[in-house]
């Protein structure tokens, strides 16, 4: 199919954006690589694009009182590679290295990825997981959103009309990951390189004493957006990292998920894949492979 007929214009500031974006039928792009396919589809149908790709304002990655900001238009290629979010938020530089392929990452951006809000995204999952905040940011002023209230249902978010992604802001220990009691993992499952998950599993555990202290599960490609699994994460609680706590959680993730049928399946071949891919990430963690 080929896209509906636009107009553009290109913003030279944050106040020439949000000017543009005034127009109720006008849609911002940066990258491009979620939108320019949801307008091939007819999913979008803007009469303006705007384009925010050149903003200096929404770059940059930098860490102060304990957070580390991440520029609405970090591609993914420099999520995986920057120094920063390698050391304070190494599973961003994990998932950035699954999203399709070379040509993409390169373009495509974090504030892009989380705005489109796709169920089966690695990105949205692992801000949920690192219990992120959303900075976004209108001609009326910025507002902060807690990640897991960002993302409202499929390809749906709280962004209101005019708004725009500025930075992603996530909780930094007083050490770095590495050195920490945090550990991070995740995993997913697709029918070829560079396809979107079927099904995929973000781990965030906290050990303490070779037990688990604190969990945080999130599914993606198992529901209209990223899950919480709040019962599994209830349920290892409290645990050592054994086979019989993974076991457990594989159990309890039966109450978390209720997965719809879609092009790769049904409901209980993902409620397998789902099953399958969290016991995986577990493991990742149980055995330092993560």
């Amino acid at each position: 199919m080929k896209s509906p007929p636009f107009a553009y214009a290109r913003a030279g500031n944050l106040a020439d954006a949000f000017a543009f974006l005034a127009d109720p039928e006008a849609k911002a792009i940066a990258g491009g690589q979620s939108l320019l396919a949801s307008l091939a589809f007819r999913l979008s149908q803007p009469t303006l694009l705007v384009d925010i790709g050149r903003l200096s304002e929404l770059s940059g990655v930098t860490v102060s009182d304990r957070r580390l900001r991440i520029g609405a238009l970090t591609t993914h290629t420099q999520l995986a590679r920057n120094a920063l979010i390698r050391l304070h938020a190494p599973l961003l530089a994990e998932a950035a290295t699954m999203i399709a392929h070379p040509a993409i990452r390169n373009r495509g951006t974090i504030g892009g990825s989380l705005a489109y809000a796709d169920p089966a995204a690695e990105l949205p999952a692992c801000v949920v997981a690192l219990e992120a905040t959303i900075v976004v940011a209108s001609a009326e002023g910025e507002r902060r959103i807690a990640a897991a209230a960002f993302f409202t249902g499929l390809l749906s978010t709280a962004l209101a009309e005019g708004e725009l992604i500025t930075a992603i802001e996530v909780p930094v220990p007083e050490l770095p990951m590495q050195t920490t009691s945090d550990r991070t993992a995740i995993v997913e499952l697709s029918r070829r390189s560079g396809d979107y998950a079927m099904a995929g599993a973000v781990v965030k555990l906290t050990l303490e004493a070779a037990q688990i202290a604190r969990a945080r599960i999130v599914m993606f490609g198992v529901g209209e957006g990223p899950l919480l699994a709040n019962l599994v994460s209830a349920a290892l609680v409290s645990h050592d990292l054994s086979a019989a706590s993974i076991a457990l959680a594989q159990t309890a993730l039966d109450g978390d998920i209720d997965p719809p049928e879609d092009q790769h399946g049904g409901p209980e071949m993902k409620r397998q894949l789902a099953r399958v891919v969290l016991g995986r990430a577990l493991t990742k963690i149980m055995t330092g492979s993560a």
